[in-house]
């Protein structure tokens, strides 16, 4: 057994990239090893914002030998009348890289075919290692560079490459930078270093100021950072994602605390937090009350040398931040919200949408015809009208032009203190959320219908405008805005069709006058897009329930029923997934799609008429379906199962497609019956059961 190392050197990878970028290289090393047939053992991870490295334990002295059969074409097509092998015979041999000297005929199923046993030695590992430069090639990135006169595309430019098997070096090189063992130490502090053999890695590093494993750095910047904390009588708040970014630009990091005057603490806390995360990278602290401390914990990308320096300029230009953000608190409270709220008027939407103020306009409507359909109070619709207003007048504040990542938040705040009532500001800044996949949804009902609104509005104007997204492409950020929709209605639990409620709400706008700023054209496609936004919500409920591992034919049953709930969807699909192992679900399953088949292949418009059945067994499936009744998705999935036995023997002694055509007719109105149930809750034929 040996260890196998490989060091990428680079120019300095942004932060958000390291990560994955070491991921990918982990996942991509564990596929060329299992593709080349060379066991090993665990595979250790190192980055840095300089260098993405793996070192991978245990590898095999050789690849696995490979020994297999392969079938070819039919003994009369590889033969001809005189017995010679055929062209069909020579190529088969040839693209396996034999000769027809090697077949052999073997019987098959009572036929005789060609076969070649092929055996095939497995390389020494130091040879196999040669072709890793494939797997450092073939990596991607979100961010690219090219460098020199190379048309290469890389994360950031290459500037060595260190590939060690124990002591000896795999050779190879991509843009003439050759594999060897020298790798570079800390920027500032350190220097070339020699790696004596793969193992020796992540010590020789050290030695020149890098701390290369990635998890070991990070739980050194936290430890330095509470150290300080406590020594403080501080509570820090370590926000893991900006623990993640600190850890992903430095290589050397050492801990070090600041302060501020105390004057600022006037401005809000998120406006002093967001300065300090960020714009600068820095922890923010509290007191044991939970309040907003003047002070900041920060990391130095090198050692404790000449810190007073590095403490002074590190104030120096937070104290410029928050003197801006000072400047700009007590400027946006000069003017009221009216003030604000009217800017919005000039500020583009989309030229082909009207303004943001229309866009507000418009979710006001869809807003209200949600509350509509919850069955709000009057005071609940009124407090929900008041936010739709002026959910987006934050935008035009000096803060938020400031510190965009404050919008909503500010809104919240600044609705405060101009008067507006605590529910109605809470909607304001509620009605960015979700910000992401599996981030927070609203808290407050009045937040959720705001935020549901204006995603809503999005989806329909610019699907309407002909601006859907296609491939990656979705500069509108639309499928965001789908996946908040989703994640809303499934976290509030709420059952609505919102295919009615998009028909109800274009039916208000295009009662307007100026279709509240959309131009004529496009409000003519309001109506024949919202089909479209179904289906696209739709698509984010397939991702989110793939996700939460839900089976691909549930999925499918679920989603193919033209379902405008996606709550309803969703929860019918955790209720099929739930019951997929019992007893008498693969019975079940397959007498509602028996039925589901004839009665789509065979649909009719008669009505059941009892005095024409002819046995017990129409009587009884009849007067079963006819009493069917559940309140839930799970009582309905349970009682549609339950329903097998009658449908198992209505089939025994009925035939269905008789040809007395009032008789065929009354028996496909019963079972049209029991589809119209089913359908009710997913399309049965899309189920697979047949491995249940």
């Amino acid at each position: 057994m040996a260890n196998f190392l490989l060091e990428i050197g680079l120019e300095e990878v942004p932060a958000h990239l390291v990560t994955p970028a070491i991921n990918q290289l982990v996942a991509r090393t564990e596929n060329f090893f299992a593709d080349e047939r060379l066991s090993h053992g665990e595979i250790v991870p190192f980055s840095t914002p300089r260098r993405l490295a793996v070192l991978v334990k245990d590898v095999a002295e050789k690849a696995e030998d490979v020994e297999e059969e392969l079938k070819g074409p039919a003994k009369k097509i590889a033969l001809d009348a005189d017995g010679n092998f055929t062209k069909a015979a020579i190529g088969f041999a040839r693209g396996k890289g034999m000769t027809t000297a090697d077949i052999i005929f073997k019987e098959f199923n009572g036929a005789e075919y060609v076969t070649l046993n092929k055996f095939e030695a497995g390389q020494p590992a130091a040879e196999v290692l040669t072709k890793f430069k494939t797997v450092i090639e073939a990596m991607t990135f979100s961010t690219t560079m090219k460098w020199g006169r190379h048309s290469f595309e890389y994360v950031r430019p290459i500037r060595w490459l260190v590939a060690l098997l124990d002591t000896a070096i795999i050779p190879f090189d991509i843009l003439g930078v050759a594999t060897g063992r020298v790798s570079r130490g800390h920027r500032f502090l350190g220097h070339d270093v020699e790696i004596a053999s793969a193992t020796a890695y992540e010590e020789a590093l050290k030695a020149v100021f890098v701390e290369a494993n990635a998890a070991e750095r990070k739980a050194n910047i936290r430890h330095q950072v509470e150290a300080i904390a406590a020594n403080n009588n501080w509570q820090v708040v370590i926000d893991e994602d900006l623990l993640e970014e600190v850890n992903n630009i430095v290589e050397f990091p050492t801990a070090f605390a600041g302060g501020f005057a105390e004057d600022y603490l006037e401005v809000p806390d998120e406006v002093l937090i967001t300065s300090m995360k960020e714009h600068q990278r820095f922890f923010h602290v509290i007191d044991a009350a939970g309040h907003l401390l003047p002070h900041f914990i920060s990391v130095r990308n090198g050692n404790a040398e000449h810190i007073d320096n590095v403490i002074a300029g590190n104030e120096k230009v937070l104290i410029a931040r928050l003197e801006d953000a000072k400047f700009f608190y007590h400027e946006d409270q000069k003017h009221d919200i009216d003030f604000y709220n009217n800017k919005l008027n000039v500020v583009s939407f989309h030229e082909k949408l009207g303004s943001v103020a229309n866009h507000t306009h418009r979710a006001k409507v869809i807003a209200l015809v949600i509350a509509k359909a919850l069955g709000l109070e009057a005071a609940e619709v009124a407090k929900l009208g008041r936010a739709a207003d002026i959910y987006k007048f934050d935008l035009m504040t000096g803060m938020v032009g400031e510190f965009d990542e404050l919008q909503g938040v500010m809104g919240e705040k600044y609705a405060v203190l101009f008067g507006e009532d605590a529910a109605v500001a809470q909607a304001v800044r509620e009605h960015y959320m979700p910000l992401g996949a599996g981030t927070a949804t609203p808290e407050s009902t009045l937040g959720n219908i705001l935020a549901l609104a204006d995603k809503l509005d999005s989806l329909l104007s610019f699907f309407a405008g002909d601006m859907i997204p296609s491939g990656s492409n979705d500069p509108y950020g639309l499928r965001r805005a789908a996946t908040g929709v989703v994640a809303i209605l499934a976290d509030t639990n709420w059952s609505l069709d919102v295919r009615e409620l998009l028909i109800a709400a274009i039916a208000e706008i295009n009662a307007t006058e100026d279709f509240i700023g959309l131009p004529e054209a496009v409000a003519a496609q309001l109506l024949t897009n919202v089909d479209h936004v179904i289906d696209f919500l739709t698509d984010r409920v397939v991702k989110a329930l793939k996700d939460d591992g839900v089976r691909v034919d549930i999925i499918n049953a679920v989603t193919k029923n033209n379902n405008a709930d996606t709550t309803a969807v969703m929860i019918t699909a955790k209720v099929l997934q739930a019951h997929v192992d019992d007893a008498n679900f693969r019975e079940g399953v397959e007498a509602l799609t028996r039925v589901a088949r004839l009665t789509s292949k065979n649909p009719t418009a008669a009505v059941v008429d009892t005095a024409l059945f002819e046995n017990e067994a129409e009587k009884t499936l009849f007067a079963e379906i006819s009493a069917f009744n559940a309140s839930s998705a799970d009582e309905r999935l349970v009682k549609l199962l339950a329903l097998q036995p009658a449908i198992a023997a209505y089939f025994d002694v009925t035939m269905v497609m008789v040809e007395d055509e009032a008789v065929k007719n009354n028996r496909l109105a019963t079972l049209a019956l029991v589809s119209k149930e089913s359908e009710q809750l997913a399309n049965f034929m899309e189920l697979d059961v047949k491995s249940n």
